[in-house]
C-alpha cells in the first residue's frame, strides 16, 4: 500500500501541472500570439472645467497619498525688456526661494520641510510653472504655503544678491563648457543675437535687474487671467475646486500675455568654427525646420527617426558610430517650435582628426535620404516604434494633465492626438523623400564646430592610410570656414579685431 504524504501529492499535481503547461508552449517564440492591446487617448474634455473662467484640469487617483498642483503662465524670456535680459527667469527662482511677504525665506524653508512638501517654480522661454507636490494628509497646509509663495512673493533682499552672484558666477564659467559655447552660438547663427529665441543674460542686464522690476514682472505675468491650474492625485474633485475657488478670491484678475513673436532671422550657411583647446570636436550640421503643427511635421518625425532620431536604429548613428567608429554620440532631431520655425540639426563629438570624417558621413547620409527612397522594411520599424510608444505620453496622470495644459496653452487641434497614430501609418516611401527634399538641403545648411580649429582642419591625412577615407575641412562644403572668435563670457561680445 501506497503511502500518500504531502510532499507526494504536491509532486504529482506539479507534475500534472508541468504535464498540462507544456502542451501549451510554442514551439517557438515567433508562435506566441499575444492579445491585441486597445489604446484610445484620454480626452481633454473628460478632465477640463473652468473656474471663474480659469482653465483647470483634473485628474483624481488613489493610488498614491499624494497631490500635484501646477500653476502655468504664458511668462517668458520672450518678455524681457531687451535691457534685462534674465527678468524673468530671476523672478522664477526668487519667487522659491525668496520667502514670502509674511514668512522669512528661512521660515518658509523649514515650514516646507517639516511637511515634507515639495514647491518649485521655474520660468522658462515662453512658459513659467509653479509646482506644489505633497501628501494628501499636509494639503492644507501645504497649499495655504503655495499659495502664499505664489501669490505674495517676499523677493528677499539677501537671497537676491545670492542669487545675482550665483547667476554671474555661472557666466564667469560659461565659455569652460564647449557644448554650451556650440549650442549659444548655434542660436545665435540662426535667430539672431537679439532676439528672445537666442538672447543670453549678460553682467550688465542682471546688474540692472531690481526687486522692483521683479515685482512689476510677478504683477504683470503671474496672475488668473494669465493662468492654467492642473491637479493630479489623491483629492475630491468638488472639494479640490472649492479649495482652489477659496485660494483665489481678491486676487486682480489681468490680461493673458502676447505669445511670442514668429522669428524671421535669415542665417548664412556655411561652415563656422570657434577655436577650443579640447580633447574633440563638438559639431552640429542643420538649418531652420519647420513649427510644430505644420501638415508636414508627422512625415518629417519619421523621416528624422530614420535618418538619425531613434538611435541604433538610425543611419546616422549606425554609420558614424556603429560602422565607422568616429564618434560615441551622433544622430539628428528637428526641434519644432510653436510660433516660429523651429531647426534641424545633426550632431556628432569625434575625436580630433576625424572630425572632417565624420562630417562628411553625416552629410552622405542627408544626401541619401534626399535621393533615394528607403526601404519598406526600415519605415515599417520606425512607424512601428512611434506608434507602439505612443501611450507613454499618457502613462501618469501628471502626464496626461501636462499634455492638455500645454496644448491649450499652443491652440493645438484637439483632434490632434486621435488622429495621430493613423497619419504616422499613413506616412509613405514617397512622403518620407518629398520631406527630406523639402526640409534638409546641405547646401542651405550651417555646419558649426568647437575645438582646436588649427588641427580639426587638416582631418585624418596623418593617420588614415585608405585614401578613400582621407578628409581634411578643406574637403566639406567648398572648403570655405569662418572664425566666430570666443565671445567674453560676462558681456557676449566679440574681441576687438585688429
Amino acid at each position: 500500500m501506497t503511502r500518500l504524504t504531502f510532499s507526494t501529492l504536491t509532486a504529482a499535481a506539479i507534475a500534472g501541472t508541468a504535464s498540462l503547461a507544456a502542451a501549451d508552449i510554442p514551439s517557438h517564440p515567433r508562435n506566441i500570439n499575444f492579445p491585441e492591446v486597445e489604446f484610445e487617448p484620454p480626452a481633454a474634455t473628460d478632465y477640463r472645467t473652468e473656474l471663474n473662467g480659469i482653465p483647470v484640469y483634473l485628474a483624481p487617483s488613489s493610488e498614491l497619498p499624494l497631490v500635484n498642483i501646477s500653476f502655468t503662465f504664458r511668462a517668458g524670456g520672450h518678455l524681457d525688456p531687451s535691457d534685462k535680459v534674465g527678468l524673468s527667469s530671476l523672478t522664477g527662482q526668487l519667487m522659491q526661494t525668496g520667502g514670502t511677504e509674511s514668512l522669512s525665506p528661512e521660515q518658509l524653508d523649514e515650514e516646507l520641510a517639516f511637511l515634507a512638501a515639495d514647491v518649485s517654480v521655474g520660468i522658462g522661454g515662453s512658459i513659467g510653472t509653479a509646482n506644489l507636490n505633497t501628501l494628501t494628509d499636509n494639503l492644507d497646509e501645504s497649499f495655504a504655503l503655495f499659495m502664499d509663495m505664489v501669490r505674495s512673493p517676499g523677493f528677499d533682499e539677501a537671497r537676491f544678491e545670492v542669487l545675482k552672484n550665483q547667476t554671474i558666477e555661472s557666466m564667469r564659467q560659461r565659455n569652460d563648457d564647449g557644448l554650451q559655447v556650440l549650442l549659444r552660438e548655434w542660436d545665435f547663427l540662426l535667430y539672431g543675437v537679439d532676439s528672445p529665441d537666442a538672447r543670453r543674460a549678460t553682467l550688465a542686464s542682471v546688474e540692472s535687474i531690481t526687486i522692483d522690476d521683479m515685482r512689476a514682472f510677478h504683477a504683470r505675468t503671474i496672475q488668473p487671467g494669465n493662468m492654467i491650474i492642473a491637479v493630479a492625485g489623491d483629492f475630491e474633485p468638488r472639494e479640490m475646486l472649492g479649495r482652489l475657488s477659496s485660494a483665489l478670491e481678491g486676487w486682480d484678475r489681468g490680461s493673458r500675455m502676447a505669445k511670442p513673436a514668429e522669428n524671421t532671422h535669415e542665417f548664412e550657411p556655411g561652415v563656422y568654427y570657434i577655436k577650443k583647446e579640447q580633447a574633440q570636436g563638438q559639431v552640429l550640421i542643420g538649418q531652420r525646420g519647420l513649427t510644430r503643427d505644420d501638415p508636414d511635421a508627422v512625415p518629417v518625425q519619421v523621416m528624422n527617426d530614420i535618418l538619425g532620431g531613434s538611435g541604433f536604429t538610425s543611419r546616422i548613428t549606425n554609420r558614424v558610430r556603429t560602422d565607422e567608429g568616429l564618434a560615441y554620440t551622433a544622430g539628428s532631431v528637428f526641434r519644432n517650435r510653436v510660433d516660429t520655425r523651429g531647426d534641424f540639426i545633426s550632431y556628432y563629438f569625434s575625436k580630433v582628426p576625424t572630425v572632417a570624417l565624420a562630417g562628411r558621413t553625416v552629410i552622405e547620409e542627408i544626401d541619401r535620404i534626399r535621393d533615394q527612397a528607403v526601404q519598406t522594411d526600415e519605415l515599417e520599424t520606425v512607424k512601428g516604434n512611434i506608434i507602439e510608444t505612443f501611450p507613454r505620453r499618457f502613462e501618469s496622470k501628471a502626464g496626461i494633465l501636462s499634455t492638455f495644459v500645454t496644448d491649450e496653452w499652443t491652440g493645438r487641434d484637439p483632434d490632434h492626438w486621435n488622429t495621430f497614430r493613423d497619419r504616422v501609418g499613413g506616412v509613405s516611401p514617397e512622403d518620407v523623400q518629398r520631406v527630406a527634399r523639402e526640409y534638409l538641403d546641405p547646401d542651405n545648411m550651417a555646419m558649426l564646430i568647437v575645438g582646436p580649429w588649427d588641427d580639426i582642419a587638416v582631418g585624418n591625412t596623418a593617420s588614415e592610410p585608405d585614401p578613400n577615407r582621407v578628409v581634411t575641412m578643406g574637403d566639406i562644403k567648398g572648403g570655405q570656414a569662418k572664425e566666430i572668435p570666443m565671445r567674453d563670457p560676462l558681456t557676449l561680445e566679440l574681441p576687438e579685431q585688429n
